[in-house]
Formats: structure tokens, C-alpha cells, sequence
């Protein structure tokens, strides 16, 4: 007898033939259970796929916008760098300035790259993409300031022509007690 073959009278106890399909009540005979049909399930399946679509839409969606907020904590972390760097000219100031020139610089030429991971046809990435350039942008600001109050910007008129005179600079000092 080849193995796997039950036949009748083999001496297995639960042995079944399924060779004869007339005796055997078909399942499309046998009626669904209360709350069941077999429509309903292909539609719970195909519910499900959507369900499941639209969460990691919603997914990406969330973490673009977390991606589009993270220079805001570079802008802060650099403005109190500059602050602390103060505004005279030397080494760590310009350091710092070049930085915060070069970072906004860099993330704006790498847009698309940020936000390729999050592409998809149900995210609208366009959102995320004006905050993150607007906050580079203003990174960007933030370093041309710097580099103002550095006196490194040429903003006078004898900054680029070398006969005129340059610019007669005017101290204002306040405070303190008169002493009569």
C-alpha cells in the first residue's frame, strides 16, 4: 500500500475517501453562519488593504512634517552659537558664521532628497517642503545678520569704490549717573 493513502477498512480509525463527491454535502450547500457572507469578507479584505494604505499615507504624511520642522531647532541652536560668539571678528566667530551660512545653503540644494523617502500619491509633500525651505531661509538670514554685526557685509557705498572715503562711524553711549 503506497503511504498517505487511507482506504476504507486500512484499519485507521479516522480515515476519510474523498474520491466520492456525490454522498459529501457541498460547502455551497451548507449555509453561512448568522453575520457572515463571503461578499462582506472580500470587501473587509479589500477595507483592510485601504485601511492599511491610508495609514501609511498618513504615516509619511506625519513624518514629513516632523522632517520639515527640524531645521527650527538648527535656527535656534545656531542663533545662540552667534550670540555667544559675540561680534567682534576672530577665528570661532567667522567659524560659526561660515557654518551658518553653509548648513542653509546645503539643505536647500538637497530638497528633493530630503523628501523622497515620503513620496507617495496620497501625501501632498508640498506643505512640508515651503516650511523647510522657509526655515533654511531663514537660517540663512540668520547668518547673513551675523555677518553684518561682523561689519564682513559690504553695505556702504566706499565698500566697493576705494577713493571714496569710508563711512564716518557714530557712537551713541547712554546710561550712568551725572555726577553734579
Amino acid at each position: 500500500m503506497e503511504k498517505g493513502k487511507a482506504v476504507m477498512g486500512s484499519g485507521r480509525r479516522w480515515a476519510v475517501d474523498f474520491s466520492d463527491v456525490s454522498t459529501a454535502a457541498s460547502s455551497r450547500d451548507i449555509p453561512d453562519p448568522p453575520g457572515f457572507s463571503r461578499a462582506s469578507q472580500d470587501q473587509d479584505d479589500s477595507t483592510l488593504s485601504r485601511q492599511k494604505k491610508d495609514a501609511e499615507a498618513n504615516w509619511k504624511a506625519q513624518k514629513a512634517w516632523e522632517v520639515a520642522q527640524a531645521p527650527f531647532k538648527n535656527l535656534l541652536m545656531m542663533g545662540f552659537m552667534m550670540w555667544m560668539a559675540g561680534s567682534t571678528v576672530h577665528l570661532f566667530s567667522i567659524g560659526i558664521t561660515f557654518s551658518a551660512l553653509f548648513q542653509p545653503i546645503s539643505a536647500l540644494q538637497g530638497v528633493g532628497k530630503v523628501f523622497e523617502p515620503y513620496k507617495d500619491s496620497k501625501v501632498d509633500l508640498l506643505g512640508p517642503k515651503l516650511l523647510y525651505i522657509a526655515l533654511n531661509l531663514g537660517g540663512l538670514l540668520l547668518g547673513v545678520w551675523k555677518l553684518n554685526t561682523l561689519g564682513l557685509l559690504p553695505t556702504h557705498v566706499s565698500d566697493w569704490v576705494s577713493s571714496l572715503p569710508p563711512a564716518q562711524d557714530v557712537e551713541y553711549s547712554g546710561g550712568g549717573i551725572p555726577l553734579h
